[in-house]
């Protein structure tokens, strides 16, 4: 008897798919690879690939029929994991507080929800299920505000418009860590096919209360929260703000919340101000990618403006430019957005606040710059994981070990909290906090570039770079493995000619210091290892987790001159960077 490999597998998913759409993409694939039509079967294999892996981001990929693709029928049998594991761990809780399901404008995010919320509803489970497209954000309060089981956000954040997402949050209105992950992924595994998935009629589940809107206050609540955790309220609110949403949600939202603090002369990209899943003047709506912004540098030429600021299509992410003396645009870093507002809130959030012990939190591959600020000012501060699920958890844990007040976290790649209000990333709390602090600059005839500055000349100028090496196939693998072995069996002694004060590895969760002493990290195991060196500067190893790269990260610390121009001292960090990066490449065998 023989098999085929390839349509055998499209052929059983195709007889479970529960949606006329992908139904049809599947059977005209099917057709078209008997037919012999070249390529076919090879896009069919990557289509049958294995499930999307469920993880502690929940799931994200292409959408498209199959079972490596996002689409009604993975949805339907992820929730069905959910659920089984929410009644397993929760039982009564998840009956009765229910499990917020928001979404974004992406492609099918609105069928993606209701799925959820339908498939809930099935196993006795309640949703606050949003009414229209939200930001992320949101989502993520209304987990805590309502007191919700769990919440899931159906977004793909900033990738490219064919992809799609299920994010998911536990009851403390944090992403799921270790057990929740896996115990939700075992529960998946063992969901029936979707067309076999229970799903109550949406109009059922509405009469029945198992699926209710979001509460028409919500948004008000959110809004007061963040408006009252602002330091300041003086400052130039005139100046001029152009901002960006990227074809997302965010732009009623965040121009709200700009105009209840203030800022009146706030005008949007037109181009990119309506949500649109189709992303067109865009190729990537990462405001990180190159030429993602150029329509909003372009307005803030024509409109002089002060400030720029975007967000990703889900908002959780904020992206800044700010004005040079020159008179042109400069986008800031994420690493330079992060020192700014963690410097802003922890000096000037009023009388009182220095005398209470404060946290702060970075991810390990961010500037270690925020430690130095904190450190001088007695404040609280840690590493996480990369990924802002460490930090809100983390935040947590050490808010009830300690009694300290959590006052911000921010990774390099754009994201940003401020103080406990959202558990998770928060593009809007952080354009209105980052709007505040150019405002009260401008007021005394600086910029948020005359900040940095100030910041570097008093605790050393930091300058970031990031080197990623492709080594694809299985001997890719293999070779990222052997080096990672490789700098964990013999850790260098001096890295281009600069010595290693210590160097930590989170997998078996030890910093070393030169000297041989060991001391435990409180950090989950993972893949990273970290050198410290003599003067401040950090390199840092790891592999991507989605992609296959081993990627290094730099972060070279400079002391400045008190006569010298700061380009001056950013022109020698750039250059050591680059020296270290070229050792360090040297080193681990892809340079």
């Amino acid at each position: 008897m023989s098999h085929d490999f390839v349509l055998e597998p499209a052929e059983r998913w195709l007889a479970h798919d529960p949606d006329p759409e992908t139904q049809s993409e599947l059977r005209q694939l099917i057709a078209a690879a008997r037919a012999g039509e070249e390529g076919v079967r090879a896009e069919l294999a990557e289509r049958f690939a294995g499930p999307l892996e469920f993880g502690t981001a929940g799931i994200r990929g292409v959408l498209g029929a199959g079972e490596s693709r996002m689409n009604r029928a993975v949805i339907l049998r992820t929730t069905a994991g959910l659920a089984r594991y929410l009644l397993a761990t929760l039982g009564d809780k998840a009956r009765s507080a229910g499990v917020v399901v928001g979404y974004d404008a992406r492609r099918r995010s609105r069928e993606f929800a209701e799925d959820t919320a339908c498939a809930l509803a099935a196993a006795g489970i309640p949703s606050h299920l949003s009414p229209v497209p939200c930001p992320t954000p949101i989502a993520a309060f209304a987990v805590g505000h309502l007191g919700a089981a769990a919440g899931v956000m159906v977004t793909a954040s900033h990738n490219p418009p064919e992809y799609n997402g299920y994010k998911v949050y536990w009851d403390n209105a944090a992403q799921i860590i270790p057990p929740h992950d896996t115990g939700i992924a075992t529960a998946i595994d063992a969901a029936p096919p979707a067309d076999q998935v229970p799903r109550m009629p949406l109009d059922e589940a509405r009469q029945k209360g198992l699926v209710r809107d979001f509460p028409e206050e919500l948004e008000e609540r959110y809004l007061r929260a963040i408006l009252g955790a602002s330091a300041r309220g003086d400052g130039d609110r005139g100046l001029r703000i152009v901002y960006t949403p990227l074809h997302g949600v965010g732009d009623r939202l965040v121009r709200e919340a700009l105009g209840r603090a203030g800022f009146t002369r706030v005008t949007s990209v037109p181009e990119q101000a309506e949500p649109d899943g189709a992303f067109p003047t865009v190729a990537f709506p990462n405001p990180e990618e190159k030429g993602a912004m150029d329509l909003a540098f372009a307005l803030a030429r024509r409109e002089g403006a002060d400030l720029v600021l975007a967000n990703d299509p889900d908002v959780d992410r904020l992206a800044v430019a700010v004005r040079r003396p020159d008179g042109e645009l400069v986008q800031l870093t994420g690493n330079q957005v992060g020192v700014l507002l963690g410097h802003y809130l922890l000096t000037e959030e009023g009388a009182g606040a220095a005398s209470e012990r404060r946290l702060v939190l970075a991810s390990c591959v961010s500037t270690p710059l925020l430690g130095v600020i904190a450190a001088s000012l007695g404040v609280h501060y840690e590493e996480t994981l990369t990924g802002f699920k460490w930090i809100a958890n983390r935040a947590m844990d050490i808010e009830r070990s300690t009694g300290a007040r959590f006052v911000f976290g921010f990774e390099e790649a754009l994201g940003y909290t401020i103080g406990s209000t959202v558990r998770d990333k928060d593009g809007i709390s952080a354009a209105v906090a980052l709007a505040e602090l150019a405002a009260a600059r401008k007021a005394e005839g600086r910029t948020l570039l005359d900040e940095l500055e100030a910041i570097h000349r008093k605790h050393g100028l930091y300058v970031s770079g990031q080197r990623s090496y492709t080594l694809r196939g299985v001997d890719g693998v293999e070779k990222i493995a052997a080096i990672m072995a490789a700098l964990r069996k013999s850790p260098p002694a001096e890295i281009g000619g600069v010595p290693v004060a210590a160097w930590r590895d989170f997998e078996a969760r030890t910093r070393t210091s030169s000297d041989g002493q060991a001391e435990p990290l409180v950090l989950p195991p993972s893949n990273v290892l970290v050198y410290e060196l003599d003067g401040g500067s950090r390199i840092i190893a790891r592999p991507s987790g989605t992609e296959p790269k081993i990627k290094f990260y730099f972060d070279v610390r400079e002391e400045v001159a008190a006569s010298e121009p700061l380009a001056d001292a950013e022109a020698r960090a750039a250059a050591r960077l680059d020296a270290l990066a070229r050792a360090f490449s040297a080193l681990a065998g892809v340079g």
